[in-house]
């Protein structure tokens, strides 16, 4: 025999609830046990062929021949250059998009413009282009025969296949992160605070600093992590300026697909381990990034006048 919840019945239900737990919910809105344990089973099963044997291969094989060995692929001249470039780009690459990412969300979200949803597209552009096009795109123009090719050639300024040709390809790639995960939190938290600092007499730099980077701060690290994990990871745009010369112009993702295509599979899952590694950490920093966000937005939304830390 089945029992019908009337919606008086419910609401008094919902009005009992202890604070922070859920109201009633009638068993006729949930999945079946069994509907629910194919689902997740099919989840895990999808995320274990796909993710985690695969992780768990790429660390086993370049560790097949042991730990020495491992450190000597990892320490060889052309792999050590090809980390210490991949650093660098990503040192060069990370704070540009950082300051054109708070730029760009401050100024979509806390003015009206002209040309706003333009700049919102221009913005998302590098996810819509491929990262092959964007790096011939510099070929275009920087290379011998391109638009700027003689003048660069002329004043002895080298561009393509070398590291300034790399750096503007991946700040190209990665520019959207930043600035994509600011603007809808800065948008949602309104201008009012800084409005109020305003008033007060203090300046913009002050509004800034001790207004607007305080409750932007966990989003800002967030988008940072995001945009240092493609810098470190991106191999289409930067494949095609790189020019592929060893230990001057190849990051770690060019020198781990020239070490499988010399057969040196066990170099090349060390060299790509690193990388996974770094990964991991990425994943690990992103996953407290987001539970620090969730929370100030929680916070946020509870109390709008509240100091977020």
């Amino acid at each position: 025999m089945s029992t019908v919840i009337t919606p008086g019945i419910a609401a008094s239900a919902a009005a009992v609830a202890p604070r922070g737990e859920p109201a009633y919910t009638p068993a006729a809105t949930l999945e079946p046990l069994w509907v629910r344990i194919v689902l997740i089973g099919i989840a895990f099963a999808f995320l274990t062929l796909f993710l985690f044997v695969p992780l768990v291969a790429v660390f086993y094989e370049g560790l097949k021949k042991g730990w020495d060995v491992y450190i000597d692929n990892i320490i060889e001249p052309d792999a050590w250059s090809a980390i210490k470039l991949t650093l660098l780009t990503a040192v060069i690459a990370v704070p540009l998009n950082l300051v054109f990412g708070v730029t760009a969300a401050w100024s979509i979200a806390k003015f009206e413009f002209r040309g706003k949803n333009i700049l919102l597209t221009l913005i998302d552009l590098p996810f819509s282009v491929s990262p092959v096009i964007s790096g011939l795109i510099y070929v275009l123009l920087f290379g011998l025969q391109g638009y700027f090719g003689p003048w660069l050639r002329e004043h002895d300024i080298k561009i393509l296949f070398a590291v300034p040709g790399i750096v503007l390809a991946t700040v190209f790639v990665t520019f959207p992160f930043v600035a994509r995960e600011l603007i809808p939190l800065m948008q949602s938290q309104g201008s009012e605070e800084e409005e109020a600092a305003l008033v007060l007499g203090a300046s913009g730099w002050k509004t800034f600093w001790h207004v607007t980077l305080p409750n932007i701060k966990w989003g800002l690290l967030y988008g940072v992590i995001l945009c240092n994990a493609r810098a470190m990871g991106e191999f289409g745009a930067v494949s095609v300026v790189s020019g592929h010369i060893r230990g001057e112009t190849n990051t770690i993702p060019l020198q781990v697909e020239i070490l499988y295509n010399e057969f040196n599979i066990v170099g090349a899952f060390a060299v790509a381990s690193l990388l996974a590694f770094l990964a991991l950490v990425t994943l690990a920093i992103k996953s407290f990034i987001e539970w620090r966000l969730h929370k100030q937005l929680t916070a946020h939304v509870a109390h709008p006048g509240a100091d977020l830390e």
